[in-house]
């Protein structure tokens, strides 16, 4: 469609001849698109008051002509049998000049004639009152429906003509209101003039009815009139949609003819007929509610006959709002999926008025007040039913003969009627076969049965549209950006991640025009979605070659014929969550085109019960109702290259919705009370000196010692708080109470000097150090402030703090409980921790991590590994450490996992029992410890385990296999950095991968991005985006990057821009999305203008040494300054079985590059190999020692790696 909105109307199809399939839009002669306006402007207001008045005076003349007629005529019924003829007849007899006046000559040109026609038939109606004969009177009625016969088609010709297409259906809508409340407004009016100018004894005063001040009828009719063709002239200006049509000279063949242009368009003609249907059935149920009334609630006529009017105002209102409310729910569409239900509204309501008890009295707790109920509901699917039928009819009309096909409508609807008055009378009147109200309505619900089953069949896609809507307004509340960026016209291909089965269809319900899916056949050519692909135009995808060959071929062509093409290139619904690897197949789609690729983000939808969150696609209960979803199109991409490029958009829009969205999130702390609360009686905590804790203790004990901070040590504007404790239950509460009363902690590292130590609590401005005697007994710290030991400050503790600490955890509701402690008031970008970097290059740097930081990477952790309460995470790297304070705190605090504690990961033998006694399933630890775990645990005791997650240093795969042998659970790598909060992927245990169907883990590789982290590779010298498989610079995005480095603005701007912080690696990423780290920038030697990586050498000097006797790497591998090459490898040792120009041989005969291999000479043994706390490599020292033992002079100190 041209102008790029849903064209999901009644159409032809090749398989089903329906309704469902997308029509061609017709321009023709018409006003474009661009020159519509909206419901707002001037044009179609105008048409909104102009009509109003049309239909007001019609229902005012003829109320008042029916009872001046029953009086004349002494037959109620028979007036109003003649007013109904009189009044339809011009529908039928001039539906074709009515046409070829639409059509011929401008619409508003038209419509202003018959309103000056009005006028003019108001003072001939009043003069035929006026005379007293009442087939002058019927003939007046007449002159008033040719009036509007004309009126008609320019009408409702009009409106594509107005307004934008997008607004047809609220338009019509509006129309089919206003019309109503018109016909209400103008019932009682006229039934009102009648009495005011009907005299009781008119026969005694010469005076007939209607003749008593007459005037008061003149005024009304004619200034009714006259504000109408004044409210006309407003319209805007119309062009003729065919100026060189010729009048018809026969009406009766013009009326044919028109039928034939009707009917040689199928979906106009169903359209046509449907609508049609709903004018005939209105009509019996208007006839049918005067029968019912005086059958089942009045005896008399006299008493019931207002009565009867309340019915039909019912029955006229819920019409009305049946129209409105079809407006709105297209949703700027011609959404014929509500037709299905109007009818089955229609059939519904019927049966129920068929089988309605009878009650005398008009009551509104009587079954009056049901009835009345159920005619409104009858109204308001009749509205349903009937508005996207006659926006169908209008929208798919083609300009250039709208008017003669509207005409042709008009035709078929009024014939309708009246053959509809007939079967009225053949069913009701007593001279027919009398039958009850009750009987007719069934009849009714009867003859709408195959009414409803054709629609059913013929919108059975648009139908499925609606009900999919009302599933997912059910489940989801959906958020859309970015629908500009969709083209007006032409071809594009939409890429998008796959997370629920319900994304194609809300792709198909948000975006503003058709789209077609690229699909696996043996997924849509079946049963229903057979149906449903076939209306939409799947382009299927075989297995083969030859296959996928036409399959490609078929998606360019429509790419070429201006469609919009959709593919979900991961090749199947994502199981992790994570956004998998894009095939490269749909950069082939765009080759001989210049479409661009447009990237959507299908974001929140993991978690839903649509998804594969907790191992499963449906039969889950839904986390709440509804559940939010964004769907985002980010701008197009032209030329697109690689796979990658779209990849990277796409993971870029999934970052700006967790942005948007994370005002929404709930900070720690909260996240903390609710979770303490739901494992009330459960175990959460448990350390190595005996400690054990349940959820409701540990937020008591939080509590309490909050309170005792307060009052005991902290000034309300002290902020950052230092905390020297190991793993344990003492540090976990310490960090969980400065939480609760919003300040922040910096856990310090106490495997730093002295002198660093104090540099840290310089920087981060420390007034007090919470720790203990025994961790100050083992580290000899002077530090340049005040030192808070937790033992003396629990001797503080008063009976007033326990028990306020208990009361608040148990008593009080979380939502007043947040409110009292002030946690309302955390904003996301508040900060929740300062944690140092390691300096293992160079000085440590306070890196501010915020609430939002680790609450979304705790978040995106939990959905990557599907943690639950029958976890038990083994906590052993030290809260300093990033990974250790996100995973081993916070997991614990505000999710369902327990956590135990040991404050050394050195003492393997103990972390080895601790599994055990606590049956650990998730170990968090890096290489060099596994390594010692691997020679001093007993198989025993990891025997539950089944996630071991590796850090902070490259995980050899000897380390890997040797574990895997002794445990029979393989280790996997992730990757982070302190200022990511720190996780950026993983991979995923094969324990944890609730399906086979996609690979979650890679030997080598670190694993994919976690949810809502964009990972690209850039040119280390230009800066350049790099595609698939190709080494660079590694740059990290996402709601996990750091809020800047305390105190270093100038260093945090290096390293952040535009949201990206450079990590400092060397890596690549490959089809499938998961990242290789290939080495870090400070760990490669520029030799000869090419990059050594000191990792890739290290790796086969691990398989050629192994380990030595301490179960330790044996070499490490660094660089110092060459006055010749510029750099050249050193090699650092504590013990070598082998010389090193054998190592040297080894090295060449495994395929290192000459110049990666080290020269015999550069081969230095050294006492030890220096180690962080962490228990990675301390770069820092380790140059420091090459340039010690090779007597090389030292650079300045190179800047630090971050994490």
């Amino acid at each position: 469609m041209a102008d790029g909105h849903d064209t999901s109307t009644i159409e032809a199809s090749g398989a089903t001849g329906g309704l469902a399939a997308q029509a061609e839009q017709h321009e023709g002669p018409g006003t474009p698109d661009t020159a519509r306006g909206g419901l707002w402007s001037r044009s179609f207001v105008a048409l909104l008051v102009t009509q109003f008045l049309v239909a007001l005076n019609d229902n005012i003349f003829r109320w008042l002509i029916v009872p001046i007629g029953a009086v004349m005529l002494g037959d109620q019924a028979k007036a109003m049998q003649w007013g109904s003829v009189a009044f339809l007849i011009p529908f039928i007899a001039l539906a074709g000049p009515a046409g070829y006046f639409a059509d011929k000559y401008s619409k508003r040109r038209v419509m202003i004639a018959c309103k000056v026609a009005e006028i003019i038939v108001m003072v001939l109606g009043i003069a035929a009152i006026l005379t007293g004969e009442i087939y002058t009177m019927m003939f007046v009625l007449f002159l008033m429906g040719a009036q509007s016969a004309f009126f008609s088609p320019s009408k409702y010709g009009s409106i594509p003509e107005i307004v934008r297409t997008e607004h047809i259906s609220s338009a019509n809508g509006l129309i089919g209101m206003t019309t109503m409340i018109a016909c209400i407004v103008g019932a009682g009016v006229g039934t009102n003039l009648f009495s005011l100018t009907t005299l009781s004894d008119g026969s005694q005063t010469g005076l007939g009815p209607g003749q008593h001040r007459w005037w008061i009828s003149a005024a009304v009719l004619v200034g009714v009139a006259l504000v109408g063709w004044v409210a006309s002239l407003f319209i805007g200006r119309l062009e003729a949609a065919s100026p060189d049509r010729r009048f018809p000279r026969d009406p009766v063949g013009q009326v044919v003819s028109d039928l034939r242009v009707l009917f040689s368009r199928r979906a106009l003609y169903w359209a046509a007929l449907g609508s049609a249907y709903f004018w005939s059935i209105g009509l019996l149920a208007q006839s049918n509610i005067d029968r019912m009334a005086m059958q089942q609630f009045f005896d008399n006529r006299t008493v019931g006959q207002p009565y009867v009017g309340l019915m039909l105002g019912v029955l006229t209102l819920g019409i009305g709002a049946g129209c409105v409310l079809a407006g709105i729910w297209s949703r700027g569409k011609v959404e014929l999926g509500l037709v299905p239900f109007g009818a089955g509204g229609l059939i519904v309501m019927s049966l129920i008025l068929a089988v309605s008890p009878a009650a005398q009295g008009g009551n509104w707790q009587t079954p009056f007040g049901w009835t009345c109920l159920f005619l409104s509901l009858l109204g308001l699917s009749a509205g349903l039913y009937d508005i996207p039928l006659l926006s169908s009819l209008q929208e798919r009309s083609p300009t250039e003969s709208r008017g003669r096909i509207l005409a042709a409508y008009n035709f078929l609807s009024f014939s309708g009627m009246l053959l509809t008055g007939v079967l009225f009378g053949v069913l009701g009147r007593e001279d027919g076969l009398n039958l009850s109200a009750r009987w007719i309505w069934g009849i009714a619900a009867v003859l709408t049965i195959p009414v409803f089953i054709a629609i059913v069949y013929l919108a059975f896609t648009p139908m499925i549209r609606v009900t999919a809507r009302i599933v997912i307004s059910v489940f989801y509340r959906v958020r859309v950006r970015g629908l500009e960026n969709i083209p007006e016209n032409g071809g594009a291909l939409l890429i998008a991640n796959h997370v629920t089965w319900l994304d194609g269809v809300l792709l198909i319900l948000f975006c503003p025009r058709p789209v077609r899916f690229v699909a696996y056949a043996d997924f849509v050519e079946k049963g229903v979605l057979g149906r449903l692909a076939r209306d939409y135009k799947t382009i299927p995808i075989r297995p083969g070659r030859k296959s996928m060959v036409e399959s490609l071929r078929a998606g360019r062509q429509a790419l070429r014929d201006g469609e919009l093409i959709c593919i979900f290139p991961e090749g199947g619904l994502s199981r992790t969550g994570q956004i998998q690897g894009f095939r490269r197949g749909f950069v082939s789609v765009l080759h001989g085109t210049d479409a661009p690729v447009i990237p959507i983000h299908l974001g929140e939808l993991w978690g839903s019960i649509f998804s594969f969150e907790r191992g499963k696609f449906f039969w889950k209960w839904p986390r709440r109702l509804p559940y939010p979803v964004s769907i985002v199109f980010g701008r197009p991409m032209y030329g697109v290259k690689d796979q990658q490029e779209v990849r990277l958009e796409v993971e870029a829009l999934a970052y700006q919705t967790m942005l948007e969205s994370k005002n929404k999130s709930m900070s720690l702390p909260r996240a903390m009370l609710r979770a303490c609360r739901r494992n009330r009686f459960r175990r959460k905590i448990a350390d190595s000196t005996g400690m054990e804790m349940t959820g409701g203790s540990v937020l008591t004990r939080s509590l309490i010692l909050r309170r005792l901070f307060r009052r005991e040590v902290f000034r309300d504007d002290e902020t950052n708080v230092g905390i020297l404790l190991p793993p344990s239950a003492a540090g976990l509460l310490a960090n969980a109470a400065l939480a609760l009363d919003r300040r922040v902690a910096v856990n310090l590292n106490y495997t730093v000097s002295n002198d660093i130590m104090n540099q840290c609590i310089e920087i981060a401005g420390i007034r007090h150090v919470l720790t203990s005697r025994k961790v100050m007994e083992k580290f000899d710290f002077q530090f340049k402030t005040d030192v808070v030991y937790l033992e003396d400050l629990l001797g503080k503790l008063r009976l007033t703090d326990k028990l306020a600490g208990a009361a608040a955890s148990w008593l009080l509701p979380s939502c007043i409980h947040e409110r009292l402690l002030g946690l309302n008031r955390i904003q996301p970008d508040d900060l929740i921790t300062v944690i140092f970097t390691s300096g293992s290059t160079g000085l440590p740097k306070g890196v501010m991590l915020t609430h939002h930081n680790i609450g979304s990477n705790v978040e995106a952790f939990c959905h990557v590994l599907h943690l639950d309460a029958n976890d038990v995470l083994l906590g052993i790297l030290p809260f300093f450490h990033s990974f250790g304070y996100t995973t081993t705190i916070w997991t614990a605090l505000v999710l369902d996992p327990m956590c135990v504690y040991h404050y050394s990961p050195l003492e393997a033998r103990q972390v080895g029992k601790l599994a055990a006694k606590h049956q650990a399933t998730i170990l968090l630890s890096t290489p060099t410890f596994l390594r010692s775990y691997t020679r001093r645990c007993d198989a025993e005791d990891f025997a539950n385990l089944d996630v071991i997650i590796t850090g902070a240093e490259k995980l050899p795969k000897d380390v890997a296999d040797s574990f895997e042998e002794k445990f029979g659970v393989r280790p996997v790598e992730g990757y982070g950095t302190t200022e990511l909060a720190p996780v950026v992927s993983t991979n995923i245990p094969n324990s944890r991968l609730m399906s086979e169907f996609q690979q979650g883990n890679r030997i080598g590789s670190v694993g994919q991005p976690m949810a809502g982290i964009s990972a690209k590779i850039v040119d280390l010298e230009t800066g350049e985006n790099l595609g698939t498989d190709k080494s660079g610079m590694l740059l990290i995005k996402g709601p996990n990057v750091m809020k800047g480095y305390l105190e270093q603005p100038e260093l945090t701007a290096k390293v952040l821009q535009d949201g990206w912080y450079t990590t400092g690696d060397i890596a690549k990423i490959d089809a499938d999305g998961f990242i290789h780290i290939t080495g870090r920038q400070s760990r490669f030697s520029k030799i000869g203008g090419e990059m050594v990586p000191h990792l890739r050498i290290e790796e086969v000097l691990s398989r050629l040494l192994g380990e030595d006797e301490e179960g330790e790497q044996a070499a490490v591998v660094t660089g110092v300054p060459d006055p010749k090459k510029g750099e050249r490898i050193v090699v650092l040792y504590r013990s070598l079985e082998l010389a090193p120009d054998e190592i040297c041989r080894k090295l060449a005969g495994a395929g290192l590059p000459p110049i990666w291999i080290p020269s015999p000479d550069s081969f230095y043994q050294v006492d030890e190999i220096p180690v962080l706390g962490t228990g990675k490599l301390d770069l820092k020292r380790l140059k420091e020692l090459a340039w010690e033992v090779t007597g090389t002079k030292s650079p300045e100190s190179a800047e630090g790696d971050g994490r």
